[in-house]
């Protein structure tokens, strides 16, 4: 509480002239697609004695996320942590998913409009928010209860706390559509024991609650059936330390082991293939120990890698393997960069294509361009790591906000 003190002055400074105050312009500059839902609807405020809880609340689309729910995230989150009345922040979301990422559907019809500025609107705000989470000043408790895929994993896991339950579901699906882990991924996923990061980043293979506990991605684990009772516990808190918080969390926690048939039990394998310098190479691992074992792991490995666009497959690795040596904010800029280029279609239409094929035409048939690792050339991977036409750069506040992660 005293540093949150110590900053306020310079804090109230910096959102006068820096590039977050613009989130908080008028409704009416926001994208059209924004503008049909109403924008206190999509995230749900509940106050506490000493804490607020934000609910994600657009259940019919797994809470997806548009630019407007962020910037409110953003709004709610800023005022919060300058509130000294508020120890803590709680995140979580309404009905089956906690967070299904972004609306890429939203994206897609956007960006065939050519609405592109809006798009990159949606980036700049949610990266913006990723940071503002990985920077945040008091103790955060995410409930990741259900489904969490992409952008949901980068607004929550940068929090101090993330309590995952036996209904969790944690995926990073991007390639499949032609895009790359983003929103963070590329920090916390090459973080992960060995190369698990590259492998669920190029698979986009699932893990449970239990997996996600024991590879790191996760503190705490409870049930679903206890969870009404922790928000109960909580909200009835007086505290800003986090400390108190986590004894609260640990005491409605579970010891978990899991299962022998888990992904983790296949880290070696998981070394050994993804390891690797290449995505070619990486297949080539994994055939040969598919050609000389009886374990069917590799064989739907392999159909994975194959389902994915070819030229995301290499991206990904790359974005991957930078983030290892990279902070938060240059892993986010880096990824505003690949995302960017991918809907300015700089060298594919690949996300168009994946979107359509999985989400609009649900033909699950992508033609994608190119077809073969082959065919994708240096110069297109190249492509997608370079300044996107004449757009701005993001813009971070990194002078005042240095990532305790």
């Amino acid at each position: 509480m005293q540093r949150l003190k110590a900053l306020e002055a310079v804090r109230s400074s910096f959102r006068r002239s820096c590039s977050f105050s613009n989130l908080r312009r008028g409704f009416s500059a926001l994208p059209n697609y924004a503008q049909t839902e109403d924008l206190s609807d999509q995230v749900i405020v509940k106050g506490r004695p000493k804490s607020r809880a934000a609910i994600l609340n657009r259940p019919s689309v797994l809470n997806a996320l548009t630019t407007s729910m962020v910037a409110r995230l953003s709004r709610l989150y800023e005022s919060w942590e300058e509130n000294f009345d508020i120890g803590f922040v709680l995140m979580k979301g309404s009905g089956r998913a906690f967070c299904s990422g972004a609306d890429v559907v939203a994206l897609y019809n956007l960006s065939n409009e050519g609405n592109i500025e809006d798009c990159r609107k949606f980036f700049e705000t949610l990266y913006k928010f990723v940071y503002l989470q990985g920077t945040y000043l008091k103790p955060h408790v995410a409930l990741l209860d259900g489904i969490m895929m992409g952008g949901g994993a980068g607004i929550s896991l940068p929090g101090m706390f993330k309590v995952v339950t036996d209904r969790t579901v944690f995926s990073h699906p991007e390639v499949r559509m032609g895009f790359h882990p983003d929103a963070g991924a590329s920090f916390y996923l090459s973080r992960l024991p060995g190369y698990l990061g590259e492998y669920l980043a190029l698979t986009g293979d699932k893990l449970n609650g239990v997996e996600m506990i024991v590879c790191g991605l996760a503190t705490h684990y409870s049930l679903n059936a206890r969870l009404s009772g922790i928000e109960e516990r909580l909200g009835k808190m007086i505290t800003d330390d986090p400390s108190v918080i986590e004894s609260s969390l640990a005491a409605y926690g579970d010891l978990v082991y899991p299962d022998r048939r888990s992904v983790l039990s296949k880290l070696d394998a998981i070394d050994r293939c993804f390891g690797l310098d290449t995505v070619e190479e990486i297949l080539e691992a994994l055939e040969k120990e598919a050609a000389n074992s009886y374990d069917e792991w590799y064989t739907s490995t392999l159909k994975l890698l194959k389902e994915a666009s070819p030229l995301s497959l290499k991206v990904t690795l790359r974005s991957i393997r930078e983030g290892r040596f990279q902070s938060l904010d240059q892993c986010l800029a880096r990824e505003y960069s690949i995302s960017l280029n991918g809907i300015l279609k700089q060298a594919s239409p690949d996300f168009y294509e994946g979107v359509r094929a999985r989400l609009v035409d649900k033909d699950f048939a992508p033609k994608w361009n190119p077809p073969t690792l082959d065919e994708v050339s240096q110069d297109m991977v190249d492509c997608y790591f370079s300044q996107p036409g004449e757009l701005p750069e993001l813009e971070l506040p990194t002078a005042l906000r240095e990532p305790f992660i």
